[in-house]
């Protein structure tokens, strides 16, 4: 008798191991790596129709309003602008801290006195970790500072997010107060063709 209840229990217990890997969740959108193409970013010719303020119209993907980021890749940009703006990030962690909030109110001010403008969003990190890890916690990092950026009453439509991981350190050093300066979001001004 016991031999057939364990014979019945491992049975199951394989089942729903073999089962388990088919109910896994499918990653949503994902932000395409930079000059890398792939079949998430729509073709050019079904781009979204223009807003009044000439930006794109965006459309709602998981409360977030989705760009093809490719709409405004002619724009002018100005990196200098918001360059005192640059927000820092602790080791390992995407949390905006409380004291680097005012950099994003900032930048948010400008943004709404400027409603034709947009604004792109880099996320960086420091040279430790994986290739792939860095990328990820990067884009992390963006779309903190993006959620940041919404909440303040900035149009989710005019932000754009970009990761490069470790491939563009602000300072090259390698210990930790070079790993401080790295460890950051940048805004990068898109400015609307007049």
């Amino acid at each position: 008798m016991k031999l057939t209840d364990f014979t019945t229990l491992l049975v199951l217990g394989l089942s729903l191991t073999v089962a388990a890997p088919g109910c896994r969740k499918r990653p949503g959108q994902i932000t395409p790596l930079p000059g890398r193409t792939g079949s998430n970013v729509p073709d050019a010719n079904t781009a979204p129709p223009l807003t009044e303020s000439g930006l794109p119209k965006a459309e709602t993907t998981g409360g977030f309003s989705q760009v093809d980021p490719n709409l405004r890749k002619s724009w002018p940009r100005d990196r200098e602008i918001f360059k005192s703006d640059t927000v820092h990030f602790d080791f390992d962690s995407s949390a905006v801290k409380p004291q680097e909030k005012s950099k994003v109110s900032a930048v948010a001010d400008y943004l709404k006195a400027n409603s034709m403008d947009a604004v792109e969003i880099e996320g960086h990190c420091d040279e430790r970790g994986t290739e792939e890890y860095n990328r990820s916690l990067g884009e992390r990092r963006a779309l903190a500072l993006r959620e940041q950026l919404v909440s303040l009453g900035v149009g989710a439509d005019r932000i754009d997010t970009l990761s490069y991981g470790k491939d563009r350190p602000a300072d090259p050093g390698h210990g930790e107060s070079a790993w401080k300066q790295n460890r950051r979001g940048e805004f990068i001004l898109e400015m609307h063709p007049k």
